[in-house]
């Protein structure tokens, strides 16, 4: 069932690598277990790219790229449109502009923010959620979400600056270990030179202002140095690109911002709610 529900959402993208892969690798003369171990990967998993039961991911992609691919590049190319097609179909259209963006100003709520997540988390969140996902739906979801992370380590580097609720932190997901493994990868994560994670304290409210109540929010500068807003909520989304609006959005993320630890202090109860997951 689950193998069934991936080949009728598998997007043109994925539709393409396969066939191209299946061509080709008849062409050479291979069989799915011969192509598999050029790659590195089993005959199962080279079955499954060809046959849309699995996208293939990101390292695979790359794999195919030396062992089948040619001048044109096309499995170097197609990697991008492939990732896209893992994500949920709200979220497709703001995953490529997050991956060029020059700096990104987040607001998390709930949990903690994609980007910053670990893998154990993420399937555990994933797997969670409702209506519950097939275990193939949830690994490609949390496999695309993992790809994300590339971000980290881009060139030219991305400005990411993180605002997280302190409630996100002490919200076990999956166990506590996974939430421990959780907060320390955060914590890592804000050592970075081109990463700010501050959190906002539970009580930020009591001095009577309280600027985050509005949920999350993803701020965005592209390339061309044009803001957008992301929202994301209930499977729905929202990109907004009027000035006044994202404006108006940007001074609310601003005094998100002020009414949070700075990052020293941030760090520190991150570092402090891990060792109280143990």
């Amino acid at each position: 069932m689950a193998r069934s529900e991936n080949k009728e959402i598998a997007g043109p993208a994925t539709r393409m690598v396969a066939a191209l892969v299946r061509e080709l690798r008849k062409k050479r003369g291979l069989t799915q277990e011969q192509l598999g171990v050029e790659l590195g990967f089993s005959a199962a998993a080279v079955s499954a790219l060809e046959t849309l039961a699995q996208p293939p991911s990101d390292q695979m992609l790359v794999k195919l790229e030396r062992v089948l691919g040619n001048e044109m590049e096309i499995f170097e190319t197609a990697r991008r449109f492939v990732r896209e097609e893992k994500y949920p179909v709200q979220f497709q259209g703001y995953a490529s502009l997050e991956q060029e963006a020059v700096a990104l100003h987040l607001y998390e709520t709930l949990v903690i923010h994609g980007l910053f997540q670990t893998e154990d988390y993420a399937r555990a969140l994933i797997g969670g959620g409702y209506p519950p996902l097939s275990e193939e739906r949830v690994e490609t979801l949390v496999q695309a979400r993992m790809e994300r992370k590339a971000l980290f380590d881009r060139e030219p580097p991305v400005l990411i600056e993180l605002v997280i609720e302190e409630g996100a932190l002490r919200r076990p997901i999956g166990s506590r270990e996974i939430m421990r493994g959780q907060l320390l990868h955060l914590a890592e994560c804000a050592r970075r030179r081109n990463v700010t994670a501050q959190v906002l304290p539970l009580e930020a409210g009591l001095s009577g202002e309280y600027a985050g109540d509005r949920g999350s929010m993803n701020l965005l500068e592209t390339p061309d140095h044009v803001h957008l807003v992301f929202l994301e909520i209930q499977g729905e989304s929202l990109l907004i690109s009027d000035p006044a609006k994202v404006s108006t959005y940007t001074q609310r993320y601003a005094k998100i911002r002020a009414q949070a630890l700075d990052p020293r202090e941030s760090l520190g109860l991150i570092e402090r709610l891990a060792g109280e997951s143990r």
